[in-house]
C-alpha cells in the first residue's frame, strides 16, 4: 500500500506560479505511475498530469498542456506539479494518485492510491 501526501497549495494571484509536491515514505512509491488530478467545486474530478515509475515518460491531456509540468525526483520519493500562468480556474484541490499502469488517455480516471489533497486558490 502507498500513502499519498500532497502539499504546496496555497492562496496565489492570478499569473503567478506554484510547485505542489506529492511524496510518500513507502518503498512501494517508486514502483507507481503517479497522477495528478484536481477537483473545482461542484464539478467532476479532472485528470491533469502523469510519469511514469522511472521518470522518463510523461502524459499530459491535451487539455491541460502548456502549463503544467509533472516531475519526478525519485531519491526524495517525490512527484511534483509546476503550475505556470495561474488562473482563477485553476481553483480547486489538487489530488496525488499512484498505481502500477502508466495512463496513455485523457479519460484514465486514476489508480488505486489517491492522496488528502491539497487546496490551489488563485485570486484575481
Amino acid at each position: 500500500q502507498v500513502q499519498l501526501v500532497e502539499s504546496g497549495g496555497r492562496l496565489v494571484q492570478a499569473g503567478g506560479s506554484l510547485r505542489l509536491s506529492c511524496s510518500s515514505s513507502g518503498r512501494s512509491f517508486i514502483r507507481y505511475a503517479i497522477s495528478w488530478f484536481r477537483q473545482a467545486p461542484g464539478k467532476e474530478r479532472t485528470f491533469i498530469a502523469a510519469i511514469d515509475a522511472s521518470g522518463e515518460s510523461t502524459y499530459y491531456p491535451d487539455s491541460m498542456k502548456g502549463r503544467f509540468t509533472i516531475s519526478r525526483d525519485s531519491a526524495k520519493n517525490t512527484v511534483f506539479l509546476q503550475i505556470a500562468n495561474l488562473r482563477t480556474e485553476d481553483t480547486a484541490v489538487y489530488f496525488c494518485n499512484g498505481g502500477p499502469q502508466f495512463p496513455i488517455t485523457g479519460g484514465y480516471l486514476g489508480g488505486n492510491y489517491w492522496g488528502q489533497g491539497t487546496q490551489v486558490t488563485v485570486s484575481s
